[in-house]
């Protein structure tokens, strides 16, 4: 099984400012999430990406490029409009502090698989496609480099959130208990049996452990060993 490294755009200026961006276009990190962005590739600087691929907006970009700027072998990065940010419809634009008071907020938080945006997209939509993309492209990647493969989506916080989700069994009700900070990077592996999710919201620690070759097979009945040079105090999963 391919490894697929979920990785969170950096901080934009409409983060900072409590502003729903969705996808209104020249929205671009801001001076922190540059920093992040910086800091996020060197980690990943360590494992040898075959493939970067990234949403079409901006920051998703600017993050992407920082990565493989910093890549022995680098990838060219290439776009998925799938891995693009919801379409928040006429929420987009408005401050958070704003859409707290709509009547759609408490579905959003509590029931988001029955939340449409008022002329955009529902979040079963978003998670639908999100998880369709990253799925087609791992198996993808695994088919032309093999099962030792690693690879980046450069995607969105609701979008690393659904995928992670739907890779833990989760309903999407429940995705809202899950993180995913800027420049964060999740780990996930798709296996023939089950997805297996390695990591969740790392912004720190050692990535150099998944240059080696993901585990095949069962599930280790008692948590196992973890791989080889899996170091004690990076994200590595723990026995």
């Amino acid at each position: 099984m391919a490894t697929v490294l979920l990785v969170r755009h950096g901080r934009t200026t409409a983060n900072a400012s409590g502003l729903l961006a969705g996808r209104t276009a020249g929205i671009r990190l801001d001076r922190v999430g540059r920093d992040q962005a910086v800091r996020t590739a060197e980690r990943l600087a360590a494992v040898p990406l075959v493939a970067v691929v990234t949403s079409p907006l901006e920051r998703c970009r600017q993050t992407a490029r920082a990565v493989t700027d910093r890549q022995a072998d680098a990838p060219t990065a290439r776009v998925d409009a799938r891995l693009t940010e919801c379409d928040y419809g006429s929420w987009q634009g408005r401050t958070l502090k704003d859409l707290a008071a709509e009547p759609l907020w408490a579905t959003v938080q509590t029931q988001p698989s029955a939340a449409t945006f008022p002329g955009g997209e529902s979040l079963a939509a978003m998670q639908a496609r999100a998880v369709a993309a990253v799925r087609e492209q791992d198996a993808a990647v695994e088919a032309e480099h093999g099962p030792g493969a690693v690879w980046a989506a450069v995607t969105h916080g609701d979008i690393v959130k659904a995928v992670l989700a739907d890779a833990l069994g989760m309903h999407l009700d429940l995705f809202q208990r899950l993180a995913a900070g800027p420049a964060s990077v999740s780990v996930v592996r798709y296996g023939p049996a089950r997805p297996e999710v390695v990591a969740v919201n790392t912004d720190a620690g050692d990535l150099s452990w998944l240059r080696g070759a993901a585990p095949a097979g069962d599930a280790p009945v008692g948590g196992g060993a973890g791989p080889a040079g899996a170091p004690r105090d990076g994200v590595g999963p723990r026995s």
